[in-house]
């Protein structure tokens, strides 16, 4: 089973995590920020992943710990629910429209964290969630993950359609990377021997 539960303790927040990589969308997000509520739900959705997530953080502060450490966690799950990655497709790409927006992922499973952050946000917030806090959760979910992921806005004026269209196609990618490959189920996907 493609599974992994985490959880991240801190002075600042308390985090759980779980991730099931073979699930079936389905989902329960209670982050304590209700924009990352909504992309978190459709994350899910779209990556096919069965998540939980739940944190309980100094909101009163602002948003920045809790989508910070809900990056961290969830990278780490990631991680850990692809085990030794044998069998995996390795690359998933994909293309999202959402509305004027159109936003497109590729993703590398390849062990070696980047992040290639090519969005333009035009506003600060989008209610009351800091816009660039969406660098913030893509950079440690990556960096956790181990994975390399480039976002690239190639249309868009509205940061939420930008935003959502991101995590959507961020899901999509990450769907198609890390699906069995049925040609390949007892190959890693790499001439190093190693991811």
């Amino acid at each position: 089973m493609r599974t992994a539960e985490i959880k991240r303790k801190t002075a600042e927040t308390d985090v759980s995590v779980f991730i099931d990589l073979d699930g079936r969308g389905e989902s329960e997000i209670n982050s304590g920020v209700g924009f990352l509520d909504h992309m978190l739900t459709l994350f899910s959705k779209h990556s096919g992943f069965d998540l939980k997530v739940f944190c309980k953080g100094d909101v009163e502060v602002d948003d920045h710990h809790s989508t910070e450490d809900i990056g961290i966690a969830l990278g780490q799950a990631i991680k850990a629910a692809l085990g030794d990655k044998i069998g995996v497709r390795r690359y998933g790409d994909a293309l999202i429209p959402m509305d004027e927006a159109l936003i497109q992922a590729a993703i590398d499973l390849s062990g070696r964290s980047y992040l290639g952050f090519g969005l333009e946000l035009p506003t600060e917030k989008v209610g009351s969630f800091d816009t660039e806090l969406v660098e913030e959760f893509f950079a440690a979910m990556t960096r956790e993950a181990g994975i390399n992921i480039h976002l690239r806005q190639l249309a868009g004026k509205n940061s939420h359609h930008i935003i959502e269209g991101a995590f959507k196609a961020a899901a999509r990618a990450l769907r198609a990377a890390a699906e069995p490959d049925q040609r390949f189920l007892n190959s890693l996907p790499s001439t190093k021997g190693a991811l």
